[in-house]
């Protein structure tokens, strides 16, 4: 019995179709370098929100016997601008395998200059050159970096969120699953926007959307097999590299979670979503119907889009009130 998809929103699926020719959901091994240079093109942004932000590149410590990590540090330039700040700390996507720190830092920045805090965007080692744990090393220690001198930057250790979206958003999971068992740094919460959580790649989702949208299947093999090699699937893979292995989800900060209905990732996200409330811990789930994988990004002007970035920011300004 072949498996039905549901359907895109129709706004999303008209730009999905003018989009035909550029954007193909797969990616096998031989578009790395290309996704990487799309990457770099898409990368190129203005850091500063024309003078809202001070922008500064700095490297530091990256995990041991390894190189720097490089980290985008944006502070508010007036208004808001002193210390105490909240921080938002960003792992960029681009499926574990191309991007950088400005890779989808503008939504953050956004958020920052509505709500007065500060963005620090991290980049990591990319797979498969570095393989796991490279990844999720970087992000630590970055982490580590934004926490012991958040007060430097104009932030405030406590008030530390850790964002990302697709790639970076199972990063991000990770990061606090990592900082959790290793008693590190305890971010106020996670903002996980349609992330990247299982290597197995076997929900239903994710053969409900084989050659559809814009991340499928097959795109999700290339890059889980960058990150793993032979181990992608099997048994024994570590949580910190996927962190729908967990077996406890206990003890972290309270999570949003957002996925489109019709996307790869849909499953994955709100099995974990649903785990983290049997564990006892707070999460916010939104399932947006007919949204594509990274839809807001592709669709900006679409109105499940806006909505969709005004639940970002609404579940923000409440956790930074609490």
């Amino acid at each position: 019995m072949s498996l039905v998809p549901p359907p895109f929103d129709p706004e999303l699926a008209t730009v999905l179709e003018s989009f035909q020719d550029v954007l193909a959901p797969g990616l096998a091994p031989a578009d790395v370098e290309a996704a990487r240079r799309g990457a770099a093109v898409a990368g190129l942004v203005d850091v500063t929100l024309g003078g809202a932000f001070a922008a500064e590149d700095r490297t530091v410590p990256g995990p041991e016997g390894a190189p720097g990590v490089s980290l985008l540090l944006c502070r508010p330039t007036a208004g808001s601008a002193g210390s105490g700040l909240p921080v938002i700390y960003h792992v960029h996507g681009g499926g574990l395998v191309a991007g950088t720190n400005r890779a989808g830092v503008a939504e953050p920045l956004a958020w920052a200059r509505d709500l007065g805090a500060v963005v620090v965007s991290v980049e990591y080692r990319l797979a498969p050159e570095h393989p796991h744990p490279a990844p999720v090393e970087d992000v630590y220690a970055g982490l580590l970096w934004t926490a012991e001198h958040a007060r430097e930057i104009g932030g405030d250790p406590d008030r530390i969120v850790v964002a990302g979206a697709s790639a970076g958003g199972g990063l991000t999971a990770a990061l606090t699953l990592l900082a959790r068992d290793r008693r590190g740094p305890r971010p106020l919460g996670q903002l996980l926007m349609g992330p990247m959580l299982d290597d197995r790649n076997d929900t239903v989702s994710s053969r409900q959307m084989a050659g559809l949208g814009v991340w499928d299947r097959s795109a999700n093999e290339t890059a889980w097999t960058a990150l793993l090699g032979d181990r992608r699937g099997g048994p024994g893979v570590s949580p910190y590299a996927a962190p729908a292995r967990a077996s406890d989800l206990s003890g972290l900060p309270p999570a949003f979670l957002d996925v489109g209905s019709a996307e790869t990732f849909r499953d994955e996200v709100v099995g974990y979503a649903s785990r983290i409330w049997q564990a006892g811990g707070v999460a916010e789930l939104h399932v947006w119907p007919g949204g594509c994988h990274g839809f807001d990004a592709l669709a900006p002007e679409a109105a499940l889009s806006r909505t969709a970035r005004a639940a970002r920011v609404a579940w923000l300004r409440r956790l930074l009130a609490e």
